[in-house]
């Protein structure tokens, strides 16, 4: 697939944080920009951040909603 030049205007202190970020995840601040970009193409859903991702299916699919609510009080006491 053929590439282009693309120019942003972003603070920079957003650029440093996502230089530091691609660094430590051995990407390229271009792969992640790509990426995300690619993610909204999802037609009408939810695009899936790594955050999303990473606490997508944490909860047994047998246990709603009300139910881990109900864990949380009894847990933390509120």
């Amino acid at each position: 697939m053929e590439k282009t030049k693309l120019t942003l205007r972003i603070e920079k202190p957003i650029i440093e944080s996502a230089k530091d970020y691609a660094q430590f995840h051995q990407t390229t601040l271009s792969r992640l920009v790509a990426e995300f970009l690619r993610s909204l193409k999802t037609s009408g859903t939810t695009p899936q951040t790594p955050i999303l991702e990473s606490l997508s299916g944490i909860l047994p699919a047998d246990v709603s909603l009300d139910e881990h609510h109900v864990y949380l009080e009894d847990k933390y006491g509120r």
